[in-house]
């Protein structure tokens, strides 16, 4: 059980470093599509508990739903490979919620496979744009993270 809880502790970032150009561009992107969810992967590196995003993502929703979002496989590869050759590790994905909070839905909780990814969720619930981070374990587990915008 020890192990298993040292693994579990090991996957979860610490701090979790985006770019205030990235940022502002998510919420353009995402603003535009409203009141779809937009959604996308997120990119960088890891060292020491820190994760870094280099690269953001947008992929389209195939859904093209206002309550949920699924990632065009296709595009997913693509950016996967893209990735890869850049010498970067896929850190997570994230969406937008148009009309709710910026913390995970039930759904977001069910399908968050993942334990070792970051889970951001950008919220444009009225008032100024939310973006939160989220580790999500056994679709019970959630915990924020400490995302720093720069």
């Amino acid at each position: 059980m020890r192990v298993e809880e040292n693994e579990s502790q090991a996957a979860k970032p610490n701090i979790v470093w985006l770019k205030l150009s990235d940022y502002l561009a998510m919420v353009r992107h995402a603003r535009k599509l409203v009141p779809i969810e937009d959604c996308g992967l997120l990119a960088g590196t890891e060292k020491d508990g820190v994760r870094t995003v280099e690269q953001v993502f947008y992929l389209t929703n195939v859904d093209h739903s206002a309550e949920h979002f699924a990632l065009d496989p296709a595009e997913q590869f693509a950016a996967v490979k893209e990735m890869r050759a850049k010498g970067l590790k896929l850190l997570g994905n994230w969406h937008s919620h148009p009309a709710s909070p910026s913390r995970p839905s039930e759904e977001d909780k069910r399908l968050a496979f993942d334990s070792k990814a970051s889970y951001f969720i950008l919220s444009l619930n009225g008032g100024e744009p939310v973006l939160s981070s989220f580790h999500i374990e056994k679709q019970s587990d959630v915990s924020k993270e400490d995302l720093r915008i720069r």
